[in-house]
């Protein structure tokens, strides 16, 4: 198909003289006048030319980013399945990443819970989704207890190899120092404690075991009766 379109336009291009000479009705057409009528159009064709050329430019750049960005969020997401497995098992997945120096468990968790956080932030706040005054105020309620400065005093340094290399990563990074630094300075942090799990209550209509089970007994034992009454009255 390529090579018939390109046939039928150089085919097109070597009869268009024949074929404007049909047209004008006479036979005496002065050419030279014709060509210096088609150069007076020359700088719009060459302005157009421009143009279409730059739209070209423009779509490549636009889809070079795309595939970027798909690149970019595969491998985001299989980082976060990965977390999600760590999470799933501490004690089995954890030492993988390396020797750590947080002997809570509870506490580890609190830290891979914080990097999705953190993560999260940052993905929204790459494409637009969240805004500085939202991504702000999620950093204020995170650094606001302990949990939040311990991860990020520890993760820092990462943060900053990883994110550094764009603008927007510079920005990122800026306005979680401001926020780390001003929730530091308004004071303490409040401490991260575990609420104990409450007892299993039964429900208002919930009857113990011991009567449940009683109950079944005693429906065992005339079902029972009832069927040998019925077969000495066969």
């Amino acid at each position: 198909m390529l090579v018939a379109a390109a046939v039928a336009v150089l085919a097109a291009l070597l009869l268009s003289p024949f074929v404007l000479e049909e047209i004008s009705g006479s036979k005496g057409v002065d050419w030279n006048r014709l060509s210096q009528v088609g150069a007076a159009y020359g700088f719009t064709s060459a302005i157009v030319s421009a143009l279409a050329l730059a739209g070209v430019a423009a779509s490549l750049v636009v889809q070079n980013r795309q595939a970027r960005a798909e690149q970019v969020q595969g491998i985001r997401s299989y980082y976060l399945e990965l977390v999600r497995l760590e999470l799933d098992d501490m004690a089995l997945y954890q030492p993988v990443w390396g020797a750590t120096d947080i002997a809570d468990p509870y506490e580890r968790k609190r830290h891979v819970y914080a990097d999705l956080m953190m993560n999260y932030a940052w993905m929204g706040f790459e494409i637009g989704t969240i805004r500085e005054p939202l991504l702000r105020d999620m950093l204020a309620g995170m650094f606001s207890g302990d949990a939040g400065r311990h991860y990020w005093s520890r993760a820092q340094i990462s943060w900053t190899a990883g994110s550094s290399g764009s603008r927007v990563g510079r920005r990122f990074l800026a306005i979680v120092d401001e926020e780390h630094a001003r929730a530091t300075a308004a004071g303490p942090p409040t401490p991260s404690t575990v609420a104990p799990r409450p007892p299993d209550v039964p429900g208002a209509g919930a009857a113990p075991a011991w009567r449940t089970a009683a109950g079944a007994l005693i429906g065992l034992g005339a079902g029972l009766a009832l069927g040998s009454l019925l077969r000495n009255r066969r």
